[in-house]
């Protein structure tokens, strides 16, 4: 969720040239006062660019910032992010602290998971059982009706903007949401994270989380003890037919990066376990291919691992899944000849050790990096087979038809 925005590059406009300048004098200041500083004025232009809805005035200074200045990108990414997901709105003369908060869940199904409105009796439960666990004492909150997949978020920062305004009013006043009008479809996936949003107001300078008031970071932990096990029956009712794991509720962006992550272990056991039940087969019957690709137009770092299911005693690949890096972890890869006992584990060494776990004893890693390719007709995305070919990957004929996508 951090990577720049690919597109044409344009004219950078004032408002753009202004943003990039105040990231560069800011991670150049000499002391917190003028850092501070600098952060008021670039608060100030976002907040403006976010309200007027000028998305591509930041995309731009983005975009530029990542090929140019990596730890100014940063910077404004920060900046952009926290402007997006909180705001401080004032309420019968009174001034408050607003943020959009995300509760993620991780769901696995051989089936369909569900997204979308929600009964009411639930909405209740749900937000009651937020504020007992989750939040701070003096808060108020306003929670969507409705169950988000990734593709049903706001698409960009200025969308986040606008839903945080609505949903602090909502909050203050005590105003139901109501349910989008529309909503995009879902592309069907065996595992896939789903997410309930709410906004959350407290007075300016008030804890909005409970883990804030014992100022413990332990509490965190204890939040999260406490969500899972009030939070599951609930959360079960809205995902019938699936295996769930309930995360964190987090701020917005955070939160979202947090499933990001975690529902890639998700992703390759529920391979295993749908392609044993659908073809009848035990995982030693499975071949596993993982591949590391590519951006052919980057730098040569890999930006994401591939995995390829392979039936044996056959070479056709007839499932795959695409596990992304993320930020410090293309920086965990493996360097030939050297072994660090101490080190922490590298993406494909994890997925190695998932694949065991679920029971794949034949396992191959391919030691070169192939080019991020996808099929001309569908988009699919293309997987290294046992001989280091890029193929699209094909269930049998025979094979019963359920969903078939994986993350």
């Amino acid at each position: 969720m951090r990577r720049s925005l690919k597109g044409p590059s344009a004219r950078l406009s004032a408002d753009s040239q202004r943003l990039i300048g105040l990231c560069k004098a800011l991670i150049q200041a000499s002391s917190r006062v003028e850092e501070r500083a600098w952060e008021r004025d670039l608060d100030a232009l976002l907040h403006k660019a976010l309200r007027l809805g000028h998305q591509a005035d930041i995309d731009a200074a983005l975009e530029q910032l990542f090929k140019t200045r990596s730890e100014a990108y940063e910077v404004l990414m920060d900046g952009v992010e926290a402007g997006s997901e909180s705001c401080i709105v004032e309420h019968e003369g009174k001034q408050y602290q607003a943020l959009l908060i995300a509760a993620p869940i991780l769901a696995w199904t051989r089936f369909s998971i569900a997204s979308g409105p929600f009964a009411q009796d639930l909405l209740l439960t749900l937000s009651a059982q937020l504020q007992a666990h989750v939040l701070a004492a003096d808060t108020q909150l306003a929670m969507a009706p409705m169950l988000y997949s990734i593709d049903q978020l706001p698409k960009n920062h200025a969308d986040t903007y606008a839903l945080i305004q609505r949903m602090a009013q909502a909050a203050l006043t005590r105003t139901p949401l109501r349910t989008p009008a529309s909503v995009p479809e879902t592309v069907p996936f065996l595992a896939d994270t789903r997410y309930l949003l709410a906004t959350v107001v407290a007075p300016l300078g008030a804890p909005l989380f409970r883990w804030q008031e014992a100022v413990n970071p332990a509490e965190r932990a204890t939040a999260l003890a406490q969500w899972q096990a009030q939070g599951q029956p609930s959360v079960e009712r809205l995902l019938p037919g699936c295996g769930i794991e309930l995360l964190l509720p987090d701020a917005y962006f955070m939160a979202c990066r947090t499933a990001d992550k975690a529902i890639r272990p998700a992703s390759v056991k529920a391979a295993v376990h749908y392609l044993t039940h659908t073809l009848n087969i035990g995982p030693e019957d499975l071949s596993a291919v993982i591949g590391g690709f590519a951006d052919p137009a980057g730098d040569g770092r890999i930006d994401e691992y591939r995995v390829s299911y392979v039936l044996r005693p056959g070479m056709e690949v007839v499932y795959g899944l695409v596990w992304p890096l993320y930020g410090e972890e293309e920086a965990l890869e493996e360097i030939p000849g050297v072994a660090d006992p101490d080190a922490p584990q590298t993406p494909a060494q994890e997925i190695t050790a998932l694949l065991r776990e679920s029971g794949v004893v034949h396992i191959k890693h391919h030691e070169e990096i192939f080019p991020m390719e996808f099929c001309d007709d569908c988009g699919a995305p293309l997987y290294c087979d046992l001989e280091s070919e890029l193929v699209h990957a094909e269930m049998p004929e025979e094979a019963a038809q359920t969903p078939s996508h994986l993350h």
